[in-house]
């Protein structure tokens, strides 16, 4: 008796680390990479039907692996580019970049001006400071 109960035991136990495997998986797949049905429905389904949920998903669900990730692929013509030989948009450093030094021209200049007329702001108001204070002496 004490055999068949550790038997159920484990079945649960690995029922519920497969529930929670599938689960987390579900959960970080991107919705459109999920087959067959929503995501949401699959989520319901691998907590409902606990073991033939989670086996579903597995099986219909999950998203097929590219031929390529597999270890000891090999590339083939055609599946893509070889990371040295893709072909990228040319990367400039900031100080070789015309349009960022345009951009940092313009920030510049607004900045300039937006500090001179703070500057005469200040001294604006300094003024009706020290009028305030020569015409109310106490």
């Amino acid at each position: 008796m004490s055999g068949v109960v550790r038997l159920y035991g484990l079945l649960f136990l690995i029922d519920l680390i497969m529930l929670v495997w599938a689960l987390i998986d579900c959960l970080s797949t991107d919705e459109y990479l999920v087959r067959n049905l929503p995501k949401v429905a699959w989520v319901f389904i691998i907590l409902l039907f606990s073991p033939v949920g989670w086996i579903a998903w597995f099986v219909a669900g999950r998203p097929q692996q590219a031929a390529t990730a597999r270890a000891g692929a090999q590339w083939r013509p055609g599946s893509g580019f070889p990371e040295n030989d893709r072909p990228r948009a040319r990367q400039l450093a900031p100080d070789d970049d015309p349009e960022f030094l345009r951009n940092l021209a313009k920030t510049r200049r607004a900045d300039e001006e937006m500090f001179s007329k703070w500057e005469a702001d200040l001294r604006r108001r300094e003024e009706e400071l020290r009028r305030r204070e020569t015409k109310d002496p106490e």
